[in-house]
Formats: structure tokens, sequence, C-alpha cells
């Protein structure tokens, strides 16, 4: 039998001990529990985001693409990032940018009805630089391989 079966779980010390940020939301967007790493992964405390819109970490230019998605999965109770990672962009408090990948599930009421998200976000920034740089790189290589008159980047 597993351990845990047997054992009572204390989820709010799972949720504080976990290494990774957990973000849950309601029905309309506003964050209603926030983890210690989610305030190093964002720079806000918990006092600062709860009660506040996702808006508080989303670049506005993604806003309006956010919000399409997040309404679609309220609404039609489906999401497909409970098992693919989703990787976009997101705003430290201090106005950085951020890489991030997350998955996130639906929270259910009583009723079955859906009532928030929950998302499970780490940090890809480091990553995410290290890969577009290799990628620059690349480019670079393979411009300077075309423009050499063997065509092989040998002059």
């Amino acid at each position: 039998m597993n351990r845990l079966a047997r054992t009572p779980l204390d989820y709010e010390q799972l949720v504080e001990a976990i290494g990774d940020a957990i973000v849950v939301s309601d029905a309309s967007g506003a964050i209603n529990l926030w983890n210690p790493a989610a305030e190093r992964l964002f720079g806000f405390t918990q006092t600062e985001a709860l009660g506040n819109s996702l808006d508080l970490i989303i670049p506005e230019r993604l806003r309006e693409r956010h919000w399409a998605g997040y309404r679609k999965t309220m609404a039609s109770g489906e999401t497909r990032y409970g098992h693919d990672v989703l990787r976009v962009h997101a705003v430290h408090k201090d106005r950085r940018a951020l890489s991030i990948a997350f998955t996130v599930g639906l929270l259910r009421g009583p009723q079955r009805e859906d009532t928030g998200i929950v998302a499970v976000i780490r940090d890809e920034t480091q990553s995410f630089t290290e890969k577009r740089n290799l990628l620059k790189r690349l480019a670079e290589c393979e411009g300077n391989m075309a423009l050499s008159p063997r065509g092989d980047g040998r002059a």
C-alpha cells in the first residue's frame, strides 16, 4: 500500500514546501493562492498577490490572448495544458521579463462546477536565454558558411 494513503497529508505544508510556484486563481482570474515559490519567482509577496488579477504577472502585450484562453478554458471545462507544458513570457515585480513553463488544472466545486485554475510554474528564463543565444550563434555560423566562396565556410 502507498505510504501516503496511510498517512494523513498536510496539503498546506505540501504547497508551502514544493519548489515550483503554485498559483490558484478563481473563475474571474483573481489570485487566491500564492505559495512561497511563486513569491521567489515573481517577486510579489503573498499579501501583494492575493486578490489581484493574474495581470500582475502577464506582460501587457500578451494579456488579450491570455484572457481569451482563460475564458475558453473556464467555459469549456477543458484544458490541454493539464499534461502538455505551456511555455510563455511573464513579468517579475521589478518589470524584468521571465520565461516560464507550467501546467494547469481545473478546480471544481461540490456540484462539479468549474471554480478556478491551479498552475504549477517553473522558471525557464536561463534555459530560454541560453537556447536563444545558441540559435542566434547557429544562424550566424550558417550565414558565414553561405557567404564563403566555396559554400563550405572556407575561404
